[in-house]
Protein backbone atom coordinates (compact mmCIF):
# COMPACT_ATOMS: atom_id res chain seq x y z
CA UNK A 1 0.00 0.00 0.00
CA UNK A 2 1.13 3.46 -0.81
CA UNK A 3 0.94 6.04 2.20
CA UNK A 4 1.94 9.80 2.90
CA UNK A 5 5.42 10.75 4.37
CA UNK A 6 5.72 13.94 5.39
CA UNK A 7 9.52 15.30 6.41
CA UNK A 8 10.87 18.91 6.30
CA UNK A 9 14.38 19.41 4.43
CA UNK A 10 16.71 22.61 4.61
CA UNK A 11 16.41 24.65 1.64
CA UNK A 12 20.14 25.15 2.26
CA UNK A 13 21.71 22.09 2.23
CA UNK A 14 19.33 19.77 1.81
CA UNK A 15 19.35 17.93 5.13
CA UNK A 16 16.49 15.99 6.33
CA UNK A 17 14.69 16.20 9.65
CA UNK A 18 11.36 14.37 10.61
CA UNK A 19 10.01 17.19 12.31
CA UNK A 20 10.18 21.06 12.35
CA UNK A 21 13.89 22.84 13.56
CA UNK A 22 14.27 26.25 13.65
CA UNK A 23 18.16 25.95 13.04
CA UNK A 24 19.76 23.31 11.00
CA UNK A 25 21.97 21.34 12.37
CA UNK A 26 24.46 20.37 9.38
CA UNK A 27 24.66 23.87 7.91
CA UNK A 28 23.85 26.26 10.81
CA UNK A 29 21.24 28.24 8.72
CA UNK A 30 18.12 29.83 10.26
CA UNK A 31 14.17 29.29 9.42
CA UNK A 32 15.34 27.09 6.12
CA UNK A 33 12.87 23.86 6.64
CA UNK A 34 10.16 23.24 4.61
CA UNK A 35 7.19 20.56 4.46
CA UNK A 36 7.30 18.43 2.22
CA UNK A 37 5.15 15.02 1.29
CA UNK A 38 6.19 11.97 -0.34
CA UNK A 39 4.56 8.71 -1.48
CA UNK A 40 5.86 5.75 -0.14
CA UNK A 41 5.03 2.53 -1.31
CA UNK A 42 5.13 -0.43 1.21
CA UNK A 43 7.48 -3.10 -0.20
CA UNK A 44 7.12 -6.80 0.99
CA UNK A 45 9.98 -8.40 3.51
CA UNK A 46 9.35 -11.88 2.16
CA UNK A 47 12.16 -12.87 0.30
CA UNK A 48 11.47 -15.34 -2.13
CA UNK A 49 13.87 -17.31 -4.93
CA UNK A 50 12.60 -14.79 -7.78
CA UNK A 51 13.46 -11.87 -5.85
CA UNK A 52 16.89 -12.72 -5.12
CA UNK A 53 17.78 -13.35 -8.19
CA UNK A 54 18.95 -11.16 -10.72
CA UNK A 55 16.88 -10.45 -13.72
CA UNK A 56 17.52 -10.43 -17.23
CA UNK A 57 19.17 -7.78 -18.51
CA UNK A 58 20.07 -5.89 -15.49
CA UNK A 59 23.44 -4.99 -14.58
CA UNK A 60 25.60 -7.54 -12.31
CA UNK A 61 28.63 -6.88 -10.81
CA UNK A 62 31.80 -7.32 -12.61
CA UNK A 63 35.63 -7.89 -12.09
CA UNK A 64 38.15 -4.88 -12.19
CA UNK A 65 40.38 -6.64 -13.80
CA UNK A 66 37.35 -7.86 -16.60
CA UNK A 67 36.65 -3.91 -17.01
CA UNK A 68 37.37 -2.74 -20.37
CA UNK A 69 39.11 0.56 -20.39
CA UNK A 70 38.21 2.88 -23.40
CA UNK A 71 39.83 6.27 -24.85
CA UNK A 72 36.81 8.87 -24.77
CA UNK A 73 37.38 11.31 -27.17
CA UNK A 74 36.80 14.81 -26.60
CA UNK A 75 34.57 17.17 -28.39
CA UNK A 76 36.91 20.26 -28.73
CA UNK A 77 34.56 23.66 -28.56
CA UNK A 78 36.76 26.03 -30.32
CA UNK A 79 37.73 28.34 -27.11
CA UNK A 80 40.86 26.73 -26.02
CA UNK A 81 40.26 28.40 -22.60
CA UNK A 82 37.11 26.66 -22.09
CA UNK A 83 38.79 23.02 -23.17
CA UNK A 84 41.65 23.80 -20.74
CA UNK A 85 38.87 24.27 -17.45
CA UNK A 86 37.14 21.35 -18.99
CA UNK A 87 40.57 19.03 -18.92
CA UNK A 88 41.00 18.88 -22.89
CA UNK A 89 37.11 19.05 -24.16
CA UNK A 90 33.69 17.95 -23.45
CA UNK A 91 33.59 14.27 -22.43
CA UNK A 92 30.57 12.69 -24.09
CA UNK A 93 27.68 11.73 -21.42
CA UNK A 94 28.86 14.37 -18.93
CA UNK A 95 26.75 16.80 -16.45
CA UNK A 96 28.08 19.91 -16.50
CA UNK A 97 26.87 22.76 -14.26
CA UNK A 98 28.23 26.76 -14.40
CA UNK A 99 27.71 28.89 -11.85
CA UNK A 100 27.91 32.44 -11.52
CA UNK A 101 26.33 35.79 -11.05
CA UNK A 102 23.75 37.11 -13.05
CA UNK A 103 24.60 38.98 -16.13
CA UNK A 104 28.58 37.60 -15.52
CA UNK A 105 27.78 35.60 -18.92
CA UNK A 106 26.94 32.32 -18.63
CA UNK A 107 23.88 31.94 -20.80
CA UNK A 108 26.68 33.93 -23.72
CA UNK A 109 29.11 31.55 -23.34
CA UNK A 110 26.49 28.35 -23.94
CA UNK A 111 25.18 29.84 -26.30
CA UNK A 112 28.31 30.74 -27.95
CA UNK A 113 29.36 26.89 -27.64
CA UNK A 114 26.28 25.74 -29.12
CA UNK A 115 26.73 27.77 -31.66
CA UNK A 116 29.56 26.28 -32.75
CA UNK A 117 28.39 22.75 -31.61
CA UNK A 118 25.43 23.23 -33.49
CA UNK A 119 27.34 23.46 -37.02
CA UNK A 120 27.72 19.12 -36.86
CA UNK A 121 25.82 18.28 -34.27
CA UNK A 122 22.27 18.09 -32.78
CA UNK A 123 22.43 20.84 -29.77
CA UNK A 124 18.75 20.99 -27.78
CA UNK A 125 18.46 24.41 -25.78
CA UNK A 126 16.02 24.06 -23.47
CA UNK A 127 15.70 27.61 -21.39
CA UNK A 128 13.03 28.17 -18.96
CA UNK A 129 13.65 32.19 -18.77
CA UNK A 130 13.67 33.47 -22.37
CA UNK A 131 11.44 33.20 -25.32
CA UNK A 132 12.51 31.94 -28.33
CA UNK A 133 12.49 35.32 -29.67
CA UNK A 134 14.26 36.76 -27.08
CA UNK A 135 17.38 33.94 -27.51
CA UNK A 136 17.14 34.89 -31.12
CA UNK A 137 17.98 38.42 -30.89
CA UNK A 138 20.63 37.49 -28.18
CA UNK A 139 21.87 34.76 -31.04
CA UNK A 140 22.39 37.79 -33.57
CA UNK A 141 23.69 39.73 -31.61
CA UNK A 142 26.60 37.16 -31.09
CA UNK A 143 26.45 36.23 -34.88
CA UNK A 144 25.52 32.24 -33.64
CA UNK A 145 23.96 30.79 -36.72
CA UNK A 146 23.59 27.28 -36.40
CA UNK A 147 21.44 24.84 -38.68
CA UNK A 148 20.94 21.86 -36.37
CA UNK A 149 20.66 24.35 -32.91
CA UNK A 150 16.96 23.65 -31.47
CA UNK A 151 15.30 26.00 -29.40
CA UNK A 152 12.47 25.08 -26.61
CA UNK A 153 11.42 27.65 -24.22
CA UNK A 154 9.87 25.09 -21.70
CA UNK A 155 9.88 24.56 -17.51
CA UNK A 156 8.06 21.22 -17.52
CA UNK A 157 10.31 18.01 -17.27
CA UNK A 158 7.78 16.10 -18.87
CA UNK A 159 7.86 17.53 -21.89
CA UNK A 160 11.31 18.13 -22.00
CA UNK A 161 11.76 14.11 -22.02
CA UNK A 162 9.46 13.72 -24.93
CA UNK A 163 11.30 15.90 -26.57
CA UNK A 164 14.28 14.23 -26.23
CA UNK A 165 13.46 11.34 -26.62
CA UNK A 166 12.11 12.57 -30.07
CA UNK A 167 14.38 14.53 -31.22
CA UNK A 168 18.20 12.52 -29.95
CA UNK A 169 20.05 15.93 -29.41
CA UNK A 170 23.83 15.34 -28.92
CA UNK A 171 24.21 17.65 -26.68
CA UNK A 172 21.28 19.53 -23.78
CA UNK A 173 21.48 23.07 -22.36
CA UNK A 174 19.41 23.44 -19.34
CA UNK A 175 18.58 27.42 -18.68
CA UNK A 176 17.89 27.59 -15.24
CA UNK A 177 18.11 24.56 -13.55
CA UNK A 178 16.21 26.71 -10.72
CA UNK A 179 13.32 27.15 -13.02
CA UNK A 180 12.51 23.66 -14.59
CA UNK A 181 9.65 22.09 -12.59
CA UNK A 182 9.19 17.86 -12.15
CA UNK A 183 5.11 17.54 -11.99
CA UNK A 184 5.57 14.74 -10.18
CA UNK A 185 6.32 17.20 -6.70
CA UNK A 186 3.91 19.13 -4.97
CA UNK A 187 6.84 21.83 -3.89
CA UNK A 188 7.20 24.99 -5.65
CA UNK A 189 9.58 25.71 -8.71
CA UNK A 190 13.02 26.28 -7.19
CA UNK A 191 13.05 24.33 -3.97
CA UNK A 192 15.51 22.06 -2.89
CA UNK A 193 13.09 18.88 -3.66
CA UNK A 194 12.70 20.35 -7.28
CA UNK A 195 16.14 20.99 -7.79
CA UNK A 196 17.77 17.40 -6.45
CA UNK A 197 14.64 15.77 -8.28
CA UNK A 198 15.87 17.15 -11.87
CA UNK A 199 19.41 16.96 -11.56
CA UNK A 200 18.79 13.36 -10.84
CA UNK A 201 16.96 12.87 -13.78
CA UNK A 202 19.12 14.97 -15.78
CA UNK A 203 22.35 12.66 -14.80
CA UNK A 204 20.11 9.79 -16.01
CA UNK A 205 19.42 11.38 -19.25
CA UNK A 206 23.47 11.87 -19.64
CA UNK A 207 24.48 8.77 -18.37
CA UNK A 208 21.85 6.53 -20.11
CA UNK A 209 21.62 7.94 -23.58
CA UNK A 210 25.15 9.38 -23.76
CA UNK A 211 24.30 12.93 -24.09
CA UNK A 212 26.25 15.44 -23.03
CA UNK A 213 24.12 18.07 -20.72
CA UNK A 214 25.25 21.44 -20.15
CA UNK A 215 22.91 23.08 -17.04
CA UNK A 216 23.20 26.98 -15.38
CA UNK A 217 22.36 27.48 -11.73
CA UNK A 218 21.92 30.98 -9.76
CA UNK A 219 24.03 31.67 -6.68
CA UNK A 220 23.50 33.26 -3.72
CA UNK A 221 24.67 36.44 -2.28
CA UNK A 222 27.90 34.48 -0.95
CA UNK A 223 28.51 33.24 -4.18
CA UNK A 224 27.19 29.19 -4.21
CA UNK A 225 25.14 27.86 -6.34
CA UNK A 226 21.38 28.29 -5.05
CA UNK A 227 19.95 24.77 -3.78
CA UNK A 228 21.24 21.86 -1.95
CA UNK A 229 25.41 21.33 -1.64
CA UNK A 230 24.38 17.44 -2.97
CA UNK A 231 23.76 19.34 -6.47
CA UNK A 232 27.54 20.06 -6.61
CA UNK A 233 28.14 16.24 -5.85
CA UNK A 234 26.31 14.78 -8.85
CA UNK A 235 27.41 16.83 -11.34
CA UNK A 236 30.55 15.73 -13.09
CA UNK A 237 32.13 18.93 -13.29
CA UNK A 238 31.31 22.44 -11.61
CA UNK A 239 32.20 25.72 -13.62
CA UNK A 240 32.13 28.86 -11.34
CA UNK A 241 32.15 32.40 -13.34
CA UNK A 242 34.22 34.56 -12.06
CA UNK A 243 34.43 38.47 -12.16
CA UNK A 244 34.02 42.39 -11.44
CA UNK A 245 31.29 44.50 -12.80
CA UNK A 246 33.39 47.01 -13.14
CA UNK A 247 36.11 44.89 -15.16
CA UNK A 248 35.54 43.60 -18.63
CA UNK A 249 37.56 40.36 -18.03
CA UNK A 250 35.72 36.75 -16.77
CA UNK A 251 37.93 34.11 -15.08
CA UNK A 252 35.68 30.30 -15.45
CA UNK A 253 36.97 28.05 -13.10
CA UNK A 254 36.85 24.85 -12.63
CA UNK A 255 35.99 24.22 -8.74
CA UNK A 256 35.44 20.06 -9.71
CA UNK A 257 36.08 18.10 -12.21
CA UNK A 258 35.64 14.29 -12.76
CA UNK A 259 37.99 14.30 -16.03
CA UNK A 260 40.76 16.85 -15.63
CA UNK A 261 42.28 19.55 -12.91
CA UNK A 262 40.52 21.11 -10.70
CA UNK A 263 40.94 24.79 -10.16
CA UNK A 264 41.86 25.60 -13.88
CA UNK A 265 41.05 28.71 -15.20
CA UNK A 266 40.06 30.46 -17.90
CA UNK A 267 40.09 34.13 -19.38
CA UNK A 268 37.74 35.69 -21.08
CA UNK A 269 36.98 39.16 -21.80
CA UNK A 270 33.30 40.56 -22.36
CA UNK A 271 32.27 43.16 -25.50
CA UNK A 272 28.89 43.70 -27.10
CA UNK A 273 29.40 40.97 -29.57
CA UNK A 274 30.04 38.15 -26.66
CA UNK A 275 33.16 36.82 -24.70
CA UNK A 276 36.82 36.66 -26.22
CA UNK A 277 38.94 34.41 -25.35
CA UNK A 278 42.18 35.94 -23.55
CA UNK A 279 45.34 33.82 -24.06
CA UNK A 280 48.04 35.18 -22.14
CA UNK A 281 46.20 36.85 -18.52
CA UNK A 282 49.66 37.56 -17.48
CA UNK A 283 50.13 40.24 -19.95
CA UNK A 284 46.68 41.62 -19.56
CA UNK A 285 47.39 42.01 -15.50
CA UNK A 286 51.13 43.65 -15.99
CA UNK A 287 49.77 46.07 -18.69
CA UNK A 288 49.34 49.00 -16.93
CA UNK A 289 52.18 49.01 -14.33
CA UNK A 290 53.95 51.75 -13.37
CA UNK A 291 57.50 50.90 -13.78
CA UNK A 292 59.41 53.11 -10.60
CA UNK A 293 56.53 52.78 -8.29
CA UNK A 294 56.34 52.08 -4.62
CA UNK A 295 53.92 49.46 -3.14
CA UNK A 296 54.24 47.23 -6.06
CA UNK A 297 55.45 43.61 -6.79
CA UNK A 298 54.38 41.17 -8.98
CA UNK A 299 53.79 37.25 -7.88
CA UNK A 300 53.94 34.30 -10.74
CA UNK A 301 50.61 32.55 -9.00
CA UNK A 302 49.59 29.19 -10.21
CA UNK A 303 45.78 28.49 -10.90
CA UNK A 304 45.34 24.94 -11.71
CA UNK A 305 48.18 24.01 -14.05
CA UNK A 306 48.54 27.72 -15.07
CA UNK A 307 51.20 30.09 -13.87
CA UNK A 308 49.57 33.84 -14.03
CA UNK A 309 51.50 36.69 -13.51
CA UNK A 310 49.84 39.24 -11.32
CA UNK A 311 50.73 42.91 -9.98
CA UNK A 312 50.25 42.98 -5.85
CA UNK A 313 49.64 46.78 -4.49
CA UNK A 314 49.97 47.71 -1.17
CA UNK A 315 49.41 51.04 0.39
CA UNK A 316 50.91 51.50 3.86
CA UNK A 317 50.85 55.04 5.73
CA UNK A 318 50.37 56.18 9.69
CA UNK A 319 47.06 55.63 11.23
CA UNK A 320 45.22 58.51 12.49
CA UNK A 321 43.49 56.93 14.97
CA UNK A 322 44.40 54.42 18.01
CA UNK A 323 43.70 50.94 16.35
CA UNK A 324 45.41 50.50 12.85
CA UNK A 325 43.43 49.68 10.14
CA UNK A 326 43.93 46.54 7.68
CA UNK A 327 42.10 46.67 4.13
CA UNK A 328 42.60 43.49 1.47
CA UNK A 329 40.74 42.84 -1.74
CA UNK A 330 41.84 39.88 -3.99
CA UNK A 331 43.18 38.63 -1.08
CA UNK A 332 42.73 36.78 1.93
CA UNK A 333 41.84 39.62 5.31
CA UNK A 334 43.57 36.69 7.63
CA UNK A 335 46.86 35.95 5.38
CA UNK A 336 47.78 39.76 5.22
CA UNK A 337 47.22 40.14 9.35
CA UNK A 338 49.45 37.31 9.54
CA UNK A 339 51.73 38.54 6.95
CA UNK A 340 52.21 41.78 8.74
CA UNK A 341 52.85 40.32 12.01
CA UNK A 342 55.97 38.14 10.48
CA UNK A 343 56.68 41.31 8.79
CA UNK A 344 57.08 43.33 12.54
CA UNK A 345 58.58 40.23 14.30
CA UNK A 346 60.98 38.90 11.84
CA UNK A 347 61.37 41.91 9.54
CA UNK A 348 61.92 44.43 11.99
CA UNK A 349 59.48 46.54 10.10
CA UNK A 350 56.87 49.08 12.81
CA UNK A 351 53.71 48.25 11.74
CA UNK A 352 51.10 48.45 14.56
CA UNK A 353 50.90 52.20 13.80
CA UNK A 354 50.44 51.78 9.96
CA UNK A 355 47.63 51.11 7.96
CA UNK A 356 47.65 48.59 5.43
CA UNK A 357 45.65 48.26 2.23
CA UNK A 358 46.42 45.51 -0.20
CA UNK A 359 45.12 44.65 -3.54
CA UNK A 360 45.69 42.11 -6.34
CA UNK A 361 44.42 44.26 -9.52
CA UNK A 362 42.63 43.24 -12.55
CA UNK A 363 40.01 41.56 -10.45
CA UNK A 364 42.01 38.74 -9.29
CA UNK A 365 41.65 36.28 -6.67
CA UNK A 366 44.83 34.60 -5.26
CA UNK A 367 44.77 32.44 -2.21
CA UNK A 368 47.73 30.04 -2.94
CA UNK A 369 50.18 30.31 -0.49
CA UNK A 370 53.15 30.72 -2.96
CA UNK A 371 51.87 34.54 -2.98
CA UNK A 372 53.22 35.54 0.42
CA UNK A 373 56.49 37.06 -0.34
CA UNK A 374 55.65 39.05 -3.29
CA UNK A 375 52.75 40.51 -0.20
CA UNK A 376 55.46 40.91 1.91
CA UNK A 377 57.87 42.67 -0.02
CA UNK A 378 54.89 45.09 -1.66
CA UNK A 379 54.29 46.15 2.15
CA UNK A 380 58.22 46.18 3.09
CA UNK A 381 58.24 48.46 -0.34
CA UNK A 382 55.54 51.39 0.80
CA UNK A 383 56.53 51.29 4.27
CA UNK A 384 60.38 51.94 3.28
CA UNK A 385 59.08 54.35 0.22
CA UNK A 386 61.69 52.69 -1.96
CA UNK A 387 60.77 51.12 -5.38
CA UNK A 388 61.04 47.55 -6.54
CA UNK A 389 62.89 46.97 -10.05
CA UNK A 390 60.39 46.37 -12.50
CA UNK A 391 62.29 43.16 -13.59
CA UNK A 392 62.11 41.82 -10.50
CA UNK A 393 58.80 39.32 -9.64
CA UNK A 394 58.55 36.64 -5.95
CA UNK A 395 57.39 33.07 -5.45
CA UNK A 396 57.40 31.87 -2.35
CA UNK A 397 55.57 31.13 0.97
CA UNK A 398 56.42 32.61 4.60
CA UNK A 399 56.15 30.82 7.45
CA UNK A 400 55.48 32.01 10.88
CA UNK A 401 59.17 32.10 12.01
CA UNK A 402 59.88 33.95 8.89
CA UNK A 403 61.20 31.07 7.00
CA UNK A 404 60.70 30.68 2.99
CA UNK A 405 58.81 27.54 2.50
CA UNK A 406 59.53 25.89 -0.90
CA UNK A 407 56.82 26.09 -3.49
CA UNK A 408 55.80 23.19 -6.06
CA UNK A 409 55.98 23.31 -10.22
CA UNK A 410 58.54 25.95 -9.58
CA UNK A 411 59.61 25.48 -13.57
CA UNK A 412 56.22 26.02 -14.85
CA UNK A 413 56.79 29.59 -12.94
CA UNK A 414 60.05 30.33 -13.83
CA UNK A 415 59.08 29.98 -17.40
CA UNK A 416 56.10 31.64 -17.12
CA UNK A 417 58.25 34.97 -15.82
CA UNK A 418 60.81 34.06 -18.43
CA UNK A 419 58.40 34.77 -21.36
CA UNK A 420 56.94 37.77 -20.04
CA UNK A 421 60.68 39.35 -19.87
CA UNK A 422 61.85 39.64 -16.39
CA UNK A 423 65.41 39.53 -15.58
CA UNK A 424 65.57 38.44 -11.69
CA UNK A 425 63.05 36.07 -9.50
CA UNK A 426 63.07 35.67 -5.81
CA UNK A 427 62.21 32.24 -5.00
CA UNK A 428 62.86 29.54 -2.06
CA UNK A 429 66.60 28.55 -1.24
CA UNK A 430 65.19 25.02 -0.87
CA UNK A 431 63.81 25.03 -4.71
CA UNK A 432 66.94 26.14 -6.10
CA UNK A 433 68.74 23.22 -4.18
CA UNK A 434 67.28 20.70 -5.74
CA UNK A 435 68.17 21.58 -8.82
CA UNK A 436 66.06 23.06 -11.92
CA UNK A 437 66.22 21.19 -15.13
CA UNK A 438 65.15 24.23 -17.22
CA UNK A 439 67.35 26.02 -19.49
CA UNK A 440 66.87 29.79 -18.69
CA UNK A 441 68.42 33.56 -18.80
CA UNK A 442 66.19 34.59 -15.74
CA UNK A 443 68.66 35.04 -13.08
CA UNK A 444 67.06 33.13 -9.65
CA UNK A 445 68.08 34.53 -5.97
CA UNK A 446 67.38 31.94 -3.15
CA UNK A 447 66.54 33.13 -0.57
CA UNK A 448 65.74 31.38 2.99
CA UNK A 449 64.13 33.66 5.25
CA UNK A 450 62.26 37.30 4.92
CA UNK A 451 64.76 38.83 6.74
CA UNK A 452 67.42 38.05 3.99
CA UNK A 453 64.79 39.16 1.29
CA UNK A 454 64.02 42.35 2.34
CA UNK A 455 68.06 42.99 2.97
CA UNK A 456 68.66 41.72 -0.68
CA UNK A 457 66.07 44.27 -2.28
CA UNK A 458 66.22 47.11 0.37
CA UNK A 459 69.94 47.60 1.50
CA UNK A 460 70.47 49.76 4.45
CA UNK A 461 72.01 53.31 3.12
Amino acid sequence: MARQKTQYVCQNCGYISASYLGRCPNCGAWNQFKEEKQTVQKASTKATPSRLMTKSGQNEPIKLDAVIQRDELRQKTQYEELDRVLGGGIVPGSLVLIGGEPGIGKSTLLLQITGNLGKEHTVLYVSGEESASQIKMRADRLGVNAPQLLLYPETDMGNIREQIAEIKPEYLIIDSIQTMNEPALDSVVGSTAQVREVTSELMKIAKNDQITVFVIGHVTKEGAIAGPKILEHMVDTVLYFEGDAHHSYRILRSVKNRFGAANEIGMFEMHTSGLEEVTNPSAIFLDERLPNSTGSAVVVSLEGTRPILAEIQALVSPTAFGNAKRTASGIDYNRLALLMAVLEKRGNLMLQNQDAFLKATGGMKLDEPAIDLAIAVAIASSYKEQEVLASDCFVGEIGLTGEIRRVNQIEDRIKEAEKIGFQRMFIPKHNLKRGLQVARTIELIGVSSIDEALRRLFPRK
